[in-house]
C-alpha cells in the first residue's frame, strides 16, 4: 500500500531538485557584473527569464509537499524520520534558490541603472571642460592703471571659483566610477579613464589658477609700488624738514647733539636711496605689465624723485663731515667702554645662573635622579666650557682700552672679579660632577661586588650539602638555599638592568671600560646562572630526601596548582603599562616567573622518577609536561616583547633628554642675549645665531628620530602613557619652534636690514644685495633645494651603513649557525658542545635584534625600503632556524645514550594503541548520547520565538542568504 506513494514522493523531490539545480547553475553563469555594457544587458535579460520560471518551481514544490503528506499519513512513525529530513533538505534547497534568483536579477539591474547614470553625468562634465578650455584659452591684456588691473583680478578669481566649485562634482563622478569599475571591470570606467577625468579637471583648475595667481601678483605689485611711492614722498619731505632745522640750529646745539642728529639724517638718506633703488627695481616689474601709456607716467614720477633725493644728500655729506671730526676720539673710547661692561655684566649673570640652576638640585633619592644630577652636570661644565672665549675676548677687550687717557681702574676692578668668578663656579662644577660621577660607578659597581662576596658562601652551602643524607639537618639547609636562590634572583634582575643600560655606562665609564664591564657582568651572569641551576638541584635532592614518604597524589595536586597560579600570572601581564617604570616592573616580574618555572620543571622531573611503572600516572604527567610547555612558549614570547619595549623605551627617553638639554641650553644662552642692555658690538653674536640657525635642520630630523622611537613607545603603551609620551613629544616640538623664532627674532632685531626667511627645511638670510625679483627667487630655491638634497642624503648614508653593518653581522652568525647544523654528532660530548654553541648564538640574538631595531628606527623617518624587508625576512628565517635547532637538542636526550632513545617512542607505541582501543566502546556510547540530544527537539510540543527562529529546530521555510548585499 505504501509502495506507490513512496515512490511518487521520490520522484517528485527528484524532479524539484534537477530543476532547482538547473536554475542555480544558469543564476551562477549569469551572476556576474563584469564585462563590456552589451553582455551586461544580455545577463540581465538572462535574469528576466529565470524570474519568470519562479511560479514553475513554486508547483513542483507544491507537488513534493502534497506528495509528502500522502505518505505521512500511511507510514509508521520509524520511517517518518527519515521523511521529514529529506523534506527539511528539499526546502532549504527551495529557499536558498529563491533568494539566489531574486538577488542575481536585482544586482545586475542595479549596476545596469548605475551604469546609465554615470554616462550621463560623464557627458555634462565634459561639456563644461569644453567650455572652461575656450573661455581660458586667450592671453592676459595689458591695463592702464591699478583699478583696471583690480577689475581683471576680479573677473578671473569669479572663473577659479566656478572651477573649484566642480571638484565636488569630480569627486562624486570619480567614486561613482570607482564603485562601477569594481563592479564590472571594464575599461570605459577603470582607473586610466578616470585619471584622464581628473588630469583634464587639474588642467583646468592649474590654469584658472597660474592666471589668478599672475593676476594677483601684477595687482599686488602695483599696488606696493604705488604705497612705497607714497611713503617715500612723505619721508623725503620730513628729512627735508629736518635737515634745514639742524642746519638753522647748529650755532647753538653742542656739537655731539648736532652730529649725532646728522648722522641719523645722513642713516635716513643711505636708507631713503636703498629705498628708490629699490623702486626702480620694483617699478621694471610693474611697468612690463602695464601698458605704454601708463608706464611713461610712472617714469617721469621716478626721474622727479631721483633729483631731491641726490640735492638733500649732497648737503647733509657737507654738513656731517664737518661735525664728525670733533667727536671721533672720544666717542671710540665711550663706545668700547660701555661695550666691554655690557658684556662683565652679562656674563657675571650668566654665571650667577649656572651657579643657581647646579645648586637647585634636591638631594638625590633614587638612581634616576642621580643619573639626571650628573647630566645636568655635564651639560653645566659644557656650558661652562664653552664660555672660555668670551673670557678670552673680555681680556683682549680690556688691554685695547689702555691706550686711552681716561681713567679705566673701574673697569679692570670688574673684569678681574667677573673672571675669578668664573673660575670658581668651573671649579665648583667640576668637584660635583666628579662626586656626583663616582657615585654612581659605585653605583653600577656594587651588584659585581657584591656577588663576589656572595659567591664563596653559596659555594661553602653547596659543598657542605653535597653528602647530606641524614633528615634532621635537611630542613635547616633548604631554609638556606631557599635564602641563597632569593639572593640570587635579585643578583640577576640587577645584572639585567645593568645590561639594559648600556648607553649609560658608556657615558660614565667610557666606551673601552663599558665594554669590560658589560663582558664582566655577562660573566657574572654565567656564573650565577651556574650556581642558581647548582642551588636548584641542590634543592630539589634534598626535598626528594623530604618527600621520598609520600605518594604521587599529595605531590601532583600542588604541582598542578603552581602551573595553574603561574598561568594566571603570566595571565594578568599581557595588560600595556603606562611608563618606563611600569615595564621594567613588569619585566621583573616575569623574570620571577620564569625563576617559578624553572624550578616548576625541575620538581616535575623529580616527580615523574615516582611514576615509571604506573600508565594512568604517566598520562597525567604527560598531559601536565603539554600544559607546561605551551605556558613556557607564551611565557618566552611575552619575555621577550616586554624586554623589548624596554628597550625602545630606554631609548626614547635618552634621545627625547639629549634634545631637551640642547634646547634648554640654547634658551639661556638667548635669554642672556635679551637681557643684556647698553650698546656693544654684535657682529660675534650675529656669527653665534647664524651659526645657530645653521644647526636646525639637524635637530629637526634629530626631532623626526625622538618622534619614531615615540611611536614605537606609543604602540607599547597603555593609553595614559601614550597620551604622556603624545604631551612630551608635542611639547619637544613646540619648544624646538619657539626657539627657532626666538633666534630669527633676536637675529633680526641686532640686523634690522637683514630678512631671515624660514622655508621649513631651510633657513635663508637675505642682506642688503640688490637683486631683481625673478633672480632672488631662483637663488632662494635652489638654495633650499640643494640644502635638502644634502640632508636627504645624510639620512639615506646612514641608513645604508645600518644596512650593512646588520647584513655582515647576519651573515658571520648564519655561516657560524650553518657550520654547527652540519656537525653530526658521535658521542654525548660532542653533542654537549653543540648545545654549548647553540646557547653562545642565542645570547648574541638580543644584539642583533638591538641593531635590527635602529634599522627600522631610522626606515620610518627616511622611508621604506625593499632591501630592509628582505633583512627583515632573513633575521626572522635565523632566528626560527636557531630556535628549531636549540629545542630539537632537548637536556633528555644530552643525558640518556642513543640505544634507549631509540627505544622509547616504540615502547609508547604499543601502549597508546592499547589505550585507544579501550577507549572506543566509550566513544561510541557519547556519539549515542549526542544523536538522541539532537532528535530531542522534534518531540517538544512548545513553540517559542527561539525555537522558530532556529533553523536546526525548524521544518518551516525560513529566508537565509550568506554573501554579499545585492545592491
Amino acid at each position: 500500500m505504501t509502495q506507490q506513494p513512496q515512490d511518487e514522493f521520490n520522484t517528485s523531490v527528484e524532479n524539484a531538485e534537477a530543476w532547482m539545480k538547473a536554475i542555480q547553475e544558469r543564476l551562477r553563469i549569469n551572476d556576474n557584473t563584469k564585462g563590456p555594457r552589451s553582455a551586461l544587458e544580455a545577463r540581465l535579460r538572462e535574469t528576466e527569464k529565470i524570474c519568470a520560471l519562479e511560479p514553475e518551481g513554486r508547483l513542483k514544490m507544491d507537488l513534493v509537499l502534497m506528495k509528502a503528506d500522502a505518505l505521512l499519513c500511511c507510514i509508521s512513525e520509524e520511517e517518518k524520520h527519515e521523511i521529514l529530513s529529506k523534506l527539511k533538505d528539499i526546502k532549504a534547497m527551495w529557499e536558498e534558490t529563491a533568494i539566489y534568483i531574486t538577488h542575481c536579477h536585482s544586482r545586475i539591474e542595479w549596476v545596469w541603472l548605475h551604469w546609465s547614470e554615470y554616462l550621463k553625468a560623464q557627458d555634462e562634465f565634459y561639456a563644461w571642460i569644453h567650455n572652461m578650455k575656450v573661455t581660458l584659452e586667450p592671453d592676459i591684456e595689458l591695463q592702464l592703471g591699478l583699478k583696471e588691473k583690480q577689475w581683471q583680478l576680479s573677473h578671473s578669481q569669479v572663473l577659479l571659483n566656478d572651477v573649484l566649485n566642480q571638484s565636488v562634482l569630480l569627486e562624486r563622478l570619480l567614486e561613482e566610477a570607482a564603485s562601477l569599475f569594481n563592479r564590472i571591470g571594464d575599461p570605459s570606467v577603470d582607473e586610466d579613464v578616470q585619471k584622464k577625468m581628473k588630469v583634464e579637471y587639474e588642467e583646468i583648475k592649474a590654469e584658472a589658477q597660474c592666471r589668478v595667481k599672475l593676476l594677483e601678483k601684477i595687482t599686488k605689485e602695483h599696488e606696493q609700488y604705488k604705497t612705497n611711492v607714497d611713503q617715500f614722498q612723505l619721508w623725503l619731505n620730513g628729512v627735508t624738514e629736518r635737515l634745514n632745522c639742524c642746519i638753522g640750529e647748529t650755532t647753538t646745539l653742542p656739537a655731539d647733539n648736532g652730529l649725532k642728529t646728522l648722522q641719523n639724517i645722513a642713516k635716513d638718506v643711505k636708507r631713503g636711496e636703498k629705498k628708490f633703488k629699490c623702486l626702480e627695481v620694483q617699478s621694471t616689474g610693474v611697468i612690463q605689465n602695464t601698458s605704454p601709456l601708463g608706464a611713461g607716467k610712472m617714469k617721469d614720477e621716478l626721474e622727479e624723485l631721483r633729483k631731491a633725493l641726490e640735492k638733500l644728500k649732497l648737503i647733509c655729506g657737507e654738513e656731517e663731515e664737518r661735525m664728525h671730526k670733533i667727536l671721533k676720539s672720544e666717542s671710540a673710547y665711550q663706545s668700547q667702554a660701555r661695550q666691554l661692561e655690557a658684556e662683565v655684566q652679562e656674563f657675571r649673570k650668566m654665571l650667577q645662573r649656572l651657579e643657581d640652576d647646579v645648586e637647585s638640585g634636591e638631594k638625590p633619592k633614587s638612581e634616576e635622579d642621580l643619573v639626571a644630577l650628573w647630566r645636568k652636570y655635564i651639560a653645566t661644565r659644557a656650558a661652562l666650557a664653552a664660555e672660555e672665549s668670551k673670557v678670552e675676548r673680555l681680556k683682549a677687550q680690556l688691554k685695547e682700552l689702555f691706550r686711552f687717557s681716561q681713567n679705566i681702574q673701574p673697569l679692570s676692578d670688574s673684569v678681574v672679579a667677573a673672571i675669578r668668578e668664573y673660575q670658581r663656579v668651573k671649579g665648583k662644577t667640576f668637584k660635583m660632577s666628579t662626586g656626583t660621577e663616582t657615585e654612581l660607578r659605585q653605583s653600577f659597581q656594587n651588584p659585581l661586588r657584591e656577588f663576589q662576596l656572595w659567591k664563596p658562601s653559596a659555594q661553602r652551602l653547596l659543598d657542605s650539602t653535597a653528602n647530606v643524607a641524614e633528615p634532621s639537618l635537611t630542613h635547616a639547609f633548604l631554609l638556606q638555599i631557599e635564602a641563597c636562590l632569593a639572593q640570587s634572583s635579585q643578583f640577576k634582575e640587577q645584572l639585567m638592568m645593568l645590561q639594559l643600560k648600556k648607553d649609560l655606562l658608556s657615558s660614565i665609564f667610557g666606551e673601552e671600560r663599558a665594554k669590560s664591564l658589560l663582558v664582566e657582568v655577562t660573566d657574572t651572569a654565567k656564573e650565577r646562572e651556574i650556581l642558581h641551576k647548582s642551588l636548584l638541584q641542590r634543592r630539589s635532592r634534598l626535598q626528594s630526601l623530604v618527600t621520598e614518604h609520600k605518594d604521587f597524589d599529595a605531590g601532583f595536586v600542588p604541582l598542578q596548582k603552581k602551573l595553574s597560579a603561574i598561568r594566571a600570572k603570566v595571565d594578568l601581564e599581557n595588560e600595556p603599562q603606562p611608563d618606563l617604570l611600569g615595564k621594567e616592573t613588569r619585566l621583573q616580574r616575569l623574570q620571577m616567573i620564569q625563576e617559578e618555572l624553572a624550578e616548576f620543571i625541575v620538581q616535575m622531573e623529580e616527580l615523574e622518577n615516582l611514576v615509571q611503572s604506573n600508565p594512568t600516572h604517566r598520562h597525567k604527567m604527560n598531559q601536565l609536561s603539554s600544559d607546561y610547555q605551551t605556558l613556557k612558549r607564551s611565557l618566552e614570547i611575552i619575555l621577550a616583547r616586554t624586554e623589548k619595549h624596554v628597550r625602545e623605551h630606554w631609548t626614547f627617553n635618552n634621545k627625547l633628554s639629549d634634545l631637551q638639554r640642547w634646547i634648554t641650553m640654547i634658551e639661556q644662552k638667548l635669554e642672556s642675549y635679551q637681557d643684556a642692555s647698553g650698546e656693544r658690538n654684535t657682529e660675534s653674536r650675529v656669527a653665534d645665531l647664524e651659526g645657530l640657525l645653521a644647526e636646525f635642520p639637524g635637530k629637526e630630523i634629530q626631532l623626526h628620530l625622538v618622534g619614531a622611537h615615540g611611536q614605537l613607545v606609543i604602540e607599547s603603551s597603555s593609553p595614559e602613557g601614550a597620551a604622556h609620551v603624545h604631551t612630551e613629544m608635542n611639547q619637544l616640538t613646540e619648544s624646538l619652534r619657539s626657539l627657532k623664532k626666538m633666534t630669527i627674532s633676536l637675529l633680526s632685531s641686532m640686523q634690522p636690514n637683514t630678512t631671515v626667511v624660514d622655508t621649513g627645511k631651510n633657513i635663508t638670510i637675505v642682506g642688503n644685495t640688490l637683486t631683481t625679483g625673478f633672480a632672488f627667487g631662483s637663488s632662494a630655491v635652489t638654495l633650499k633645494h640643494s640644502q635638502a638634497n644634502v640632508s636627504k642624503e645624510e639620512e639615506n648614508s646612514h641608513l645604508l651603513k645600518l644596512m650593512k653593518d646588520f647584513e655582515q653581522w647576519l651573515h658571520v652568525e648564519n655561516d657560524k649557525l650553518s657550520k654547527i647544523l652540519v656537525t653530526k654528532p658521535s658521542s654525548c660530548e660532542e653533542v654537549k658542545a653543540i648545545h654549548s654553541k647553540l646557547k653562545e648564538l642565542q645570547s648574541r640574538v638580543p644584539e642583533g635584534q638591538c641593531l635590527f631595531e635602529d634599522l627600522r628606527s631610522l626606515q620610518t623617518v627616511v622611508g621604506t625600503s625593499e632591501d630592509v624587508e628582505d633583512l627583515r625576512y632573513q633575521w626572522m628565517l635565523y632566528k626560527s632556524k636557531l630556535k628549531d635547532s636549540s629545542s630539537s637538542l632537548t637536556p633528555r636526550s644530552l643525558e640518556e645514550p642513543n640505544g634507549f632513545r631509540k627505544r622509547r617512542p616504540g615502547g609508547m607505541c604499543p601502549f597508546l594503541h592499547r589505550v585507544c582501543w579501550a577507549a572506543l566502546p566509550l566513544q561510541i556510547l557519547l556519539l549515542f548520547l549526542l544523536l538522541l540530544a539532537f532528535l530531542l527537539p522534534l518531540v517538544e510540543e512548545t513553540h517559542s520565538c527561539k525555537l522558530a527562529n532556529n533553523f536546526a529546530r525548524s521544518f518551516n521555510l525560513m529566508l537565509r542568504y550568506e554573501g554579499p548585499p545585492p545592491t
